[in-house]
């Protein structure tokens, strides 16, 4: 027989279990740490150039051309990124935005961000 606190575990986990399966990454808030991409020229994984000026991303499973929201968590600043690269190498990261973007987020280095998906490529 079931006591009613491992029932409760067992529907809590079950609605967890779904909450994650039923949405796609970086759809839902996902938190995570953002560094400012320091390539310099080259090409990015997708075939264009790196330009450092564009509000442009690399994260490792979005598609190519998938638009996400990314949120500093420290000062409130959001901007909308296209991904067009793979990375971070870095499984500490969530992802690696333009130098363009970091500004417009207002910070250098790493920071603590939450990404949401806009329109997805898939």
């Amino acid at each position: 027989m079931m006591t009613l606190k491992a029932a409760f575990c067992c529907a809590f986990i079950l609605t967890i279990a779904a909450l994650t399966t039923a949405v796609p990454a970086a759809a839902a808030g996902t938190a995570g740490i953002a560094a400012v991409c320091t390539q310099n020229g080259g090409m990015t994984s997708s075939g264009e150039r790196f330009s450092p000026d564009k509000l442009t991303a690399a994260h490792r499973t979005l598609p190519f051309g998938t638009m996400v929201r990314v949120s500093n968590m420290r000062n409130g600043h959001t901007v909308v990124v296209r991904i067009n690269d793979r990375r971070p190498f870095n499984k500490d990261r969530l992802i690696d935005v333009s130098p363009a973007a970091a500004k417009l987020l207002q910070f250098s280095g790493l920071t603590l961000v939450t990404l949401d998906v806009v329109t997805s490529k898939q």
